[in-house]
């Protein structure tokens, strides 16, 4: 028996669903038009149900063998699936039914893309352009594939191309940014940004990344101008929130950064980031019980967190509770092992501490992780010269000069060292290279060895390049 149910356009989509699930319960074969399959086939991909979308497409099929929007939607649900070959075959039937439908390109082209066959997506998203009546999400779909060659000029050429179709499209904006940013090129995208808000100046995406380039370009006080657009425009923008509150911090502006992070907590709930944020800024303030607990609610929210646990042992440490500010350190290290900072406090507690060899393995690590941090490299080489271990302390020395051979600082170091192992000669040819390379911070030579202020011949040297 078949009984004949037909749905017009304006029909009950709720209806339709009833009727088919009523078809299933009683093992019966209803006909249903193409738009009452439609509205079934969206139901059920709605509900987050692949497998029962999928059977209403073969019903669909049967029913409709003509119509290429039931194959295409069933290649759609196959490759969610991870059906990529039946995905294919039922495009190209789709094709030879109705090989003027830009759909069939536009999704082939995404499936070649994430297959990485590149030129063969390309090719078929340069099909489904010749096809489709709006092509600004092709044009992006495009850009994309470019992104994933790392053709960045490229992309920027088919996201602009998209963007001059659709002015809202904010994803484009946003891969725009990111493709100015990954050729470092944030001259050319604060200039493009500013022309798109001529002529949309009510952009709050353009405004955002109008400030993210000038955040990048170290211009903190545009950036914040330009976050304030933001806001202005779209109030509950926590994103832009944030960011402002990134730029006051390289401002300093401390106080002023905490008041619009907190301010992210009335649009979206509190994240740890922005806790750990908020902890830093304390911290800056030298407020550390404000600071810990802000570290502390970091690390609920997110026991990952590695800043926040270090944030913690920070404000230990300030507190000279040095043992204590080892656990939090450990934690950050579990979490981030190859973070110079994280292995530089840690030295520095196992220094206070008395745990000179837990402190010199410590610095170690920091060197290992950051050759060019030139206070590591000082502070390694005092441990090893108060423990008496003069030789070994030049010979960081000479070895952090090879990593940082423009900072003056180490070559003054150096000579004391030298002078302290009595080998005069070549102290002295140190000396004169530390004064070609600064003469201004020779001083200190003499914060370091007090005594050498009473050697005539440095005396003599360092005159000789102050004149």
């Amino acid at each position: 028996m078949e009984e004949e149910f037909e749905f017009g356009f304006n029909d009950d989509a709720q209806h339709s669903v009833e009727r088919y699930e009523e078809m299933i319960r009683n093992q019966d074969q209803y006909f249903f038009d193409a738009q009452a399959f439609e509205y079934i086939i969206d139901n059920y991909i709605e509900k987050n149900d692949p497998v029962k979308a999928l059977q209403v497409v073969e019903y669909a099929v049967n029913q409709h063998p003509y119509a290429a929007v039931f194959l295409v939607k069933q290649a759609q649900l196959l490759l969610f699936t991870d059906q990529v070959d039946r995905a294919f075959a039922a495009l190209d039937k789709a094709e030879m039914l109705e090989a003027s439908e830009a759909d069939i390109y536009v999704l082939r082209g995404n499936i070649y893309q994430n297959l990485e066959r590149h030129a063969e997506a390309l090719e078929n998203f340069e099909k489904a352009l010749t096809l489709a009546e709006t092509t600004d999400e092709i044009l992006l779909q495009m850009a994309y594939v470019y992104q994933n060659m790392h053709d960045y000029e490229n992309a920027i050429v088919y996201i602009k191309r998209s963007l001059e179709q659709n002015m809202e499209n904010k994803d484009g904006l946003y891969e725009l940014a990111f493709c100015y940013d990954i050729l470092d090129k944030q001259e050319e995208s604060i200039q493009f940004y500013k022309e798109y808000i001529d002529n949309d100046p009510y952009s709050y995406a353009a405004w955002y990344n109008l400030a993210n380039s000038y955040h990048k370009m170290d211009l903190f006080e545009k950036a914040i101008d330009a976050y304030d657009y933001a806001i202005l425009i779209k109030e509950n923008f926590a994103s832009a929130y944030y960011n402002k509150g990134n730029a006051l911090v390289q401002l300093d502006k401390y106080q002023e950064a905490i008041d619009v992070y907190r301010q992210t907590f009335e649009y979206e709930p509190p994240n740890a980031d922005t806790y750990c944020a908020i902890g830093e800024c304390y911290e800056k303030l030298e407020q550390m019980d404000e600071a810990r607990s802000c570290y502390k609610k970091s690390v609920k929210m997110d026991p990952k967190m590695a800043d926040a646990w270090f944030g913690i042992g920070v404000t230990l440490n300030s507190e000279e509770r040095f043992f204590e500010s080892l656990h939090f350190y450990k934690k950050a290290i579990e979490l981030d092992a190859e973070n110079p900072d994280f292995w530089f406090a840690m030295a520095d507690a196992y220094y206070k501490l008395g745990q000179i060899e837990e402190s010199v393995e410590a610095y170690y690590k920091v060197l290992e992780y950051n050759p060019l941090d030139i206070e590591a490299w000082l502070d390694f080489s005092t441990v090893l010269y108060e423990q008496g271990k003069l030789l070994e302390a030049s010979e960081t020395m000479a070895e952090a000069i090879k990593n940082n051979p423009d900072a003056a600082e180490l070559y003054y170091r150096m000579v004391a060292y030298l002078f302290a192992l009595g080998q005069t000669n070549d102290a002295l040819a140190y000396l004169e290279t530390a004064l070609v390379t600064d003469p201004e911070k020779h001083h200190i030579l003499f914060e370091y060895l007090p005594q050498l202020q009473d050697n005539g011949l440095i005396i003599e040297v360092i005159n000789k390049y102050l004149k």
